[in-house]
């Protein structure tokens, strides 16, 4: 039986290369993001997949529970299902500064979509998951070591990780398995492009780690769609750091 997939943040980056990657090993997609992800969806159907996207901003709740509504009537039309296998909550954000340029809005923000999220996302999907179903959390290497002006962001992830460990506990008696993905220094459009665009950052962050490069999207998504086959199946409540060795 063909598994249903969704994806937050689809629409680009580590998001997009996740739901691609899902669709290449014939796992249906749903692919959520503010703004719509239809160029995800036609680039999957175009390789042979299957996907819908519908319209998800997850810092704010009444629009979890419209998407809760639009994903299950999506994959009742689209597929017969009335559940989900896998659930990626990558959506996320990133606002850096100094201990002196840190305002409360960023916090809030931070923590809003960081945290708050996946927390309720997962909450509102939990009565619509397969027993057996796999969610991973997109986390950050951040998260271990430290960097200048990355501390709100940095606490959220750790944050993201505290939720993901209590929550194997709650979701084990019904198999459904949780844990969460940590990437290092990784070439997407995430905060405004700089990993990608700016060359020299990408060259010092490349000396840092024990295999020499950034990451590139697809390592990601890679292991994320290795996270939720059967292969993992003996893991949840686990941080799984894919950095290349960043900062060991």
């Amino acid at each position: 039986m063909t598994r249903i997939a969704l994806v937050t943040g689809a629409n680009r980056g580590l998001g997009r290369a996740t739901a691609l990657d899902l669709a290449r090993n014939k796992i249906n997609v749903v692919a959520a993001s503010r703004n719509g992800a239809g160029d995800v969806v036609d680039e999957i159907t175009d390789a042979g997949g299957e996907a819908i996207a519908v319209r998800l901003d997850v810092s704010d709740l009444s629009s979890i529970e419209a998407a809760r509504t639009a994903v299950l009537d999506g994959v009742g039309e689209k597929w017969d299902a009335d559940t989900l296998d896998v659930l990626v909550n990558n959506a996320g954000v990133g606002l850096f500064a100094p201990l002196g340029g840190i305002t409360a809005e960023d916090f809030e923000t931070t923590f809003a979509v960081n945290v708050r999220g996946p927390l309720f996302l997962t909450q509102a999907f939990l009565p619509h998951l397969s027993d057996g179903a796999s969610i991973v959390n997109v986390s950050s290497s951040l998260s271990r070591h430290v960097s200048p002006a990355t501390s709100v962001y940095a606490a959220s992830k750790k944050a993201l990780e505290a939720l993901t460990r209590s929550l194997a506990v709650e979701l084990g008696p019904r198999g459904v398995r949780i844990n969460s993905i940590a990437p290092g220094p990784t070439a997407t459009d995430f905060n405004g492009g700089a990993m990608r665009d700016d060359e020299t950052m990408r060259a010092a962050l490349s000396g840092q780690t024990a295999l020499g490069r950034v990451g590139r999207p697809e390592d990601i998504a890679d292991a994320i769609a290795a996270m939720v086959s059967s292969e993992f199946r003996w893991a949840t409540g686990e941080r799984f750091e894919i950095s290349g060795g960043v900062l060991l």
